[in-house]
C-alpha cells in the first residue's frame, strides 16, 4: 500500500521526527551526534530550512524549523538522513537501513504552540530519564535557545 502524500503547507513550521529502525540505537557515541548536528547544520543551508530547535535521543530526532520552498521538506529530511546513515555504516561496517520508514512530520502553525512544541522537544531527555534537568542534556538545543549558549545552528524564530 502506497505512503499517502505528505500535508505540505506554505509558510507553515513542522515538527520532523525520525527513528531508528526495530528502535535501535542511532547514534552510539557522541562523535555520532557531533556529526549529524554538522550534517544538520550543512542542509539546512542548502535547503532554506530555519531550525528552531531540536533534539537528538539515542534511538531518535526530533526538529522543529520552516522550510521556504515546502516541496523541499522531503529533499531535506531524505538529504541529511541518506548522508547520516551512509557515515553511520562506513563508520560501524553496517549496511541496510538506519532509520524505520519515512520520517513523521506534523504541520505546526505559528504560534504559542510552537514554542510549546520546541519545549516538548527539549524535554524528551526528562521523559526518557536521561538527565535530570534538561540544563544537563547537550544534545537538544535547549542551552542554545534559552541560555543563549553560542548558538550558530538555530534561527531566531519570527513570530
Amino acid at each position: 500500500m502506497p505512503n499517502a502524500p505528505r500535508l505540505l503547507i506554505e509558510n507553515a513550521c513542522y515538527h520532523l521526527m525520525v527513528r531508528g529502525n526495530q528502535k535501535q540505537k542511532v547514534f552510539l557515541c557522541d562523535d555520532d551526534l557531533q556529526e549529524y548536528l554538522e550534517r544538520l547544520r550543512g542542509y539546512k543551508k542548502k535547503f532554506n530550512f530555519k531550525l528552531y530547535g531540536y533534539c537528538l535521543m539515542p534511538t531518535h530526532v526530533h526538529i522543529v524549523g520552516q522550510i521556504v520552498v515546502s516541496r523541499d521538506l522531503s529533499k531535506f529530511m531524505q538529504a541529511l538522513n541518506r548522508s547520516y546513515t551512509a557515515y553511520f555504516n562506513d563508520k560501524y561496517e553496517k549496511v541496510g537501513h538506519l532509520w524505520q520508514g519515512r520520517y513523521r512530520n506534523k504541520v505546526i502553525v505559528k504560534d504559542q504552540y510552537l514554542i510549546d512544541c520546541i519545549s516538548y522537544v527539549e524535554l524528551n531527555p526528562i521523559r526518557a530519564e536521561l538527565v535530570n534537568s534538561v540544563c544537563e542534556y547537550p544534545w537538544s538545543s535547549y542551552r542554545q535557545r534559552v541560555l543563549d549558549d553560542d548558538s550558530t545552528i538555530l534561527d531566531k524564530i519570527a513570530l
